[in-house]
């Protein structure tokens, strides 16, 4: 019993330790973006599944290409990506912020 009670608060905390937002007040920024704007559709933690079957986890971006090579797109408008996504265009302090969260999560 008294080692359940001391294994269970750690799994706990392992399990939420990857849906905490970050501690950096910019990608923290970036986060929130992303939750507001991605996660209709996109997974945009650690851990979690995308809502749509043709949007890639955003943790997974850096797989095709360096994440900082989306600051134009995300500036100008990304019109590409799954049929049903949205034309963002973001301001450049939200770019930067979106960035920096994207670098936190990927998975390479």
């Amino acid at each position: 019993m008294r080692l359940s009670l001391v294994i269970l608060p750690s799994l706990i905390l392992a399990a939420c330790a990857s849906s905490e937002p970050p501690t950096d007040p910019v990608a923290a920024e970036g986060r929130f973006l992303a939750e507001v704007h991605c996660a209709a559709c996109h997974a945009i933690g650690r851990n979690d599944a995308s809502k749509h079957a043709e949007a890639p986890p955003l943790r997974e971006l850096s797989k095709n290409y360096p994440v900082a090579a989306l600051e134009e797109s995300l500036a100008e408008g990304i019109v590409v990506g799954h049929p049903d996504m949205p034309e963002f265009r973001f301001r450049p302090e939200d770019v930067a912020a979106l960035i920096r969260y994207l670098e936190t999560i990927q998975t390479q």
